[in-house]
């Protein structure tokens, strides 16, 4: 088929949303458009009318049309099919088919249409491959809200710990006060007490006035003030700790959540590794992970990244050399940085400078260690993921899902598995669920989440029934975080080079999901 263009317009012909795939004029298009509702009045029922040039392939949507706009030597029955995945796609992003609605989501509408149709010929996709494409779902912008959430949570923590000192420092200045001006305060007619008493207090608030806005924390006991107090004032609570919390609180969500809220709703923000303490040498042992099943079982791929990467923040730290302990045993390619001693590292494990007498760089992440390994063996597969979805007598499907812990010696956290639903039929039945479960009507999703898979824990079930077809459940994405690296590689020590004595140091092991996927 050969498709001019698509678009959702009003019953008088309006056009609201068009995307042209070919090279066409304006003028041509609006033509086109506008001649539409003029071909509607025959009275007949029909599912296309032609012209002498085109064809209209059209599907009533409440008081809107779904047009797309042929040529006439195209197949009529490929054109018919084309318009029904039209026509599942705009209750993807828009919940009324109004013309608000329509206009508000319309960007959304041409992507999800540019996935379908491209120079004017159809693509081979399906609804839920179109959900994934458009989502242009990005590992970077996960770790950048991840470490975003933690930086705030971290300087909530400082903003309420100032608080508190700021609370005692202004508890002991007003003691103080009371025991200097308390009796001149009290008489009414001691002129020159009173006016003592005054200006202490007015010489207190002013230095306190000074502290306060470098750090715009309250304590939880407000002072009052002659000002009217309105310009600052958030809700109703009579603590400035709280209302200060609730304001961060509020600036955290709604910052995110115009632009990834549905990311969030992923538990997108579990990562990464929360801020941790270090120590002037610390090390990071880190792997990225992407892996690839089949529905019906299978390994289709699986990669793992890793690096260790060495930060010093104290020069007199520089001239080390790293012990590194190798459990792997599934063949994973180890490479060390250049400038790092290879026989070294060979003979004794050990990670230091090829020049002894040349530190490492100071205040910078530096990586030491690469590892790359990569494999189709099915039981290397850390998590298992088996879904079964059964037509039933009800026009849906009965859908068994449940997962296995391949790796017993990793501990995943945070695990979400996300699994995909027809659109448009409500929320599914969900009769048996190991873990909690939520379900996002927004984008379509079931999100399965489980705090903890272990040994003790390896395996689960989830049962729920819905309409909708086999294939409307695929493709599921899992995503979590685990303390253990899927190689096995630890930091066993640090040592100095001109005593070889011990260093003290930090560490702090992630595995982190590229990609986690069933198909």
């Amino acid at each position: 088929m050969v498709l001019l263009a698509a678009a959702i317009c009003t019953k008088s012909g309006k056009a609201l949303v068009s995307r042209q795939f070919v090279e066409m004029t304006r003028s041509r298009i609006e033509g086109l458009l506008a001649a539409f509702p003029k071909l509607m009045n025959t009275g007949k029922q029909h599912t296309f009318v032609e012209t002498e040039s085109v064809r209209y392939v059209y599907q009533p949507l409440e008081k809107l049309y779904m047009l797309l706009i042929t040529t006439k030597t195209s197949n009529i029955l490929e054109d018919l099919e084309t318009l029904r995945l039209f026509s599942r796609v705009i209750p993807e992003y828009c919940r009324a088919m109004e013309e608000s609605e329509i206009l508000d989501h319309s960007f959304e509408l041409i992507f999800a249409f540019d996935e379908i149709v491209a120079l004017g010929y159809r693509e081979s996709v399906n609804l839920a491959q179109i959900r994934t494409f458009t989502e242009m779902d990005s590992h970077e912008e996960k770790v950048y809200q991840a470490v975003r959430e933690s930086q705030e949570k971290e300087a909530k923590q400082k903003m309420q710990q100032r608080a508190r000192e700021l609370a005692k420092q202004r508890q002991e200045a007003m003691r103080s006060g009371k025991r200097g001006y308390g009796s001149g305060s009290g008489g009414g007619g001691g002129g020159g007490y009173g006016s003592s008493s005054s200006s202490g207090m007015s010489s207190m608030s002013s230095s306190m006035s000074i502290v306060t806005p470098e750090k715009p924390m309250e304590s939880s006991k407000p002072i009052k003030s002659s000002a009217t107090g309105k310009a600052m004032k958030l809700g109703k609570s009579t603590k400035s700790t709280d209302i200060f919390v609730d304001k961060l609180r509020l600036e955290g969500e709604e910052v995110t959540s115009n632009v990834s809220k549905s990311r969030q709703s992923s538990n997108v923000a579990k990562t990464v590794t929360p801020a941790s303490k270090t120590e002037g040498i610390h090390l990071r042992v880190e792997e990225k992970m992407t892996v690839s099943t089949g529905r019906d079982g299978g390994l289709q791929a699986l990669d793992v990244h890793g690096m260790i990467t060495l930060r010093i923040t104290d020069q007199k730290y520089g001239k080390i050399k790293i012990g590194i302990v190798n459990n792997d045993d599934k063949g994973a390619q180890l490479q060390t940085h250049p400038n790092v001693d290879k026989k070294l590292f060979a003979s004794q494990s050990c990670i230091g400078m090829k020049n002894p007498d040349r530190p490492f760089p100071v205040n910078n992440d530096v990586g030491v260690l690469k590892w790359r390994f990569q494999s189709t063996d099915e039981t290397l597969i850390p998590l298992l993921i088996n879904c079964w979805p059964s037509p039933n007598n009800e026009g849906g499907c009965d859908v068994n899902i449940e997962y296995e812990l391949l790796q017993e010696h990793m501990e995943l956290q945070d695990v979400v598995i996300n699994i995909p639903l027809p659109s448009g039929v409500g929320a599914p039945k969900v009769s048996e669920a190991d873990g909690n479960y939520k379900h996002d009507s927004r984008h379509n999703m079931l999100e399965w989440s489980l705090q903890l898979i272990d040994a003790s824990n390896k395996t689960g079930s989830m049962e729920f029934a819905i309409a909708g077809q086999p294939d409307d459940f695929f493709p599921i994405t899992v995503n979590f975080i685990s303390r253990k690296s899927f190689c096995d590689l630890q930091v066993e020590d640090v040592l100095s080079v001109e005593s070889d004595q011990p260093v003290k140091f930090s560490s702090d092991v992630a595995l982190l999901v590229d990609k986690y996927e069933v198909v």
